[in-house]
């Protein structure tokens, strides 16, 4: 009897599944990471800089906005990232259903979408480079 539950019994994913769940899960969240927060501060910049002066919005205000459109946009494009990681040949890792739901296989994929979207967000932040100007301008507005 112990024989026939041993064979019951699946071995947990390899280190190298683990990696590849890992950066199955890591690259498009890069992707959507970095969409997110470019497009995040480009909009809220805009809002800011033409309608909250004509409002009189506070730069919070404009920055809920930006999330807002960058939300909007996330939506529309997150099959165009997906479709991206997959044609960079991101294959599906292969597991068993079993191995799939094992801790160690939802801890790599949680880990590889956190580190993912924080690159993202990191890269993300490139429009800051151009703001600078613009920024300064309002506070001379003002």
């Amino acid at each position: 009897i112990l024989t026939s539950l041993e064979k019951l019994e699946v071995a947990p994913p390899s280190p190298g599944q683990l990696r590849h769940v890992f950066f199955h899960n890591a690259l498009p969240f890069v992707g959507f990471g970095f969409l997110d927060n470019a497009i995040m501060i480009a909009a809220g910049t805009q809002i800011e800089l033409s309608i909250g002066v004509v409002l009189g919005i506070s730069t919070m205000a404009g920055a809920a906005l930006g999330n807002l459109v960058s939300d909007l946009a996330g939506l529309g494009l997150a099959g165009y990232v997906e479709a991206l990681a997959s044609r960079l040949g991101l294959s599906i890792p292969d597991l068993t259903p079993k191995q799939a739901d094992m801790w160690q296989t939802r801890l790599s994929a949680h880990l590889g979408k956190a580190i993912g979207v924080t690159i993202g967000c990191i890269l993300g932040m490139f429009p800051l480079l151009f703001f600078g100007d613009d920024e300064e301008k309002l506070e001379e507005k003002n």
